[in-house]
């Protein structure tokens, strides 16, 4: 059994992204609070997750046989609710009772609320840890044979933690090859630029240090992030990162790169109609390309 959503190519993918982007948008002013910059930054790796990638099945949530995926980030959750509302796993409308009393959209995930939300998050850096130990878990249960792949979410930010780096080395050690990261690397985080509050890089050498196999992509290409994931699942002898280069806030132009909408959602009119104009544009330029 593999997933029950539908597959999609890299030209409807695109398009179904701008929805999710939209569906962002929407949810982000309807609470007037949240994390803007990286859930638009995620939205086309997350689309090709679940539309393309992950074995997972939205009308059988608890199916034993799915792939796991954590949001250590957990702070950009509106882009991993607005993707399993878009695949099935509950009402698209019920996106707008984000951060409210009583939703199940809380504004960090929690693993009793939503079917298939393996972990709740908040504190950065115990991700990669919970990931780590679910790998292992299935290999004692199932042994290495086993097909199950274990997604960790990971902002380029968090990976300051110190917690990250021990899980690293462990998992190297125990070449868990069903573990795949995949790290938001967006140069940005809520004091500003990463390089500046502590660097980051060389962080492909740091990681093929603990031995990982590494890749770096353009979080944009729908074909290099198909291709990263298939590659990923590929590694018969360690674990793999991938580490997506994003643009924070992709899609309008006016959010893009900047740090300070890392935290905060459009509340002014003028934030309001750039970004639907913005994705509205964005969505007929991609129907028109994939028509001509």
């Amino acid at each position: 059994m593999t997933s029950l959503v539908e597959d999609h190519t890299p030209q409807t993918l695109e398009h179904m992204a701008n929805h999710v982007r939209l569906s962002i948008i929407d949810m982000l002013i309807e609470a007037g609070s949240g994390h803007t910059a990286g859930p638009l930054g995620m939205t086309d790796i997350f689309t090709a997750l679940y539309f393309h990638i992950l074995k997972h099945n939205p009308q059988d949530p608890a199916w034993e046989d799915r792939d796991r995926v954590v949001l250590s980030n957990g702070h950009i959750c509106p882009v991993l609710y607005a993707t399993m509302a878009h695949s099935g796993y509950f009402p698209v409308d019920e996106l707008k009772t984000l951060r409210k009393f009583g939703s199940r959209l809380q504004g960090h995930p929690h693993r009793e609320f939503l079917p298939a939300m393996e972990t709740s998050s908040g504190p950065l850096g115990s991700g990669l840890s919970q990931s780590l130990g679910m790998a292992i878990a299935e290999r004692l249960n199932n042994g290495r044979s086993s097909s199950k792949f274990f997604y960790c979410f990971l902002g380029d930010g968090e990976l300051q933690e110190g917690q990250n780096w021990e899980a690293i080395m462990l998992a190297g050690k125990e070449k868990l090859h069903n573990l795949i990261a995949i790290v938001d690397r967006n140069y940005i985080q809520i004091d500003g630029y990463t390089e500046d509050v502590l660097p980051m890089n060389p962080m492909d050498k740091k990681w093929e240090a603990f031995n990982w196999h590494v890749q770096e992509i353009d979080g944009h290409n729908f074909d290099a992030i198909i291709e990263a994931f298939g590659n990923a699942q590929a590694v018969g002898d360690k674990p793999s990162v991938i580490i997506a280069n994003t643009i924070p806030g992709k899609g309008v132009p006016e959010f893009e790169r900047l740090p300070e909408w890392h935290g905060k959602p459009p509340k002014s009119d003028e934030e309001k109609k750039a970004a639907h104009t913005a994705l509205r544009t964005l969505d007929k330029k991609i129907m028109n390309e994939n028509n001509d």
